[in-house]
């Protein structure tokens, strides 16, 4: 009767522990999407005003040479 309980014992650990050692990981979680409105809308906006400028200032000024 003991015999039989260990050896009952000892097959259901081994079994239950095969199980989780060959268990595969679950799926990553979808990766969390970053803001776009915080600093990049400031950063199009001053770029468009520079832009803005510097081709405003190169019509007043009337010459045609290349800015380096």
């Amino acid at each position: 009767m003991k015999t039989t309980l260990i050896l009952f014992l000892a097959l259901t650990i081994i079994l239950i522990a095969t199980s989780l050692v060959f268990a595969q990981p679950s799926l990553p979680a979808a990766p969390s999407q970053g803001p776009i409105d915080g600093g990049l809308s400031l950063l199009a906006v001053a770029g468009g005003s520079y832009a803005w400028r510097k081709l405003r200032t190169k019509r007043n000024s009337g010459s045609e040479e290349p800015d380096v």
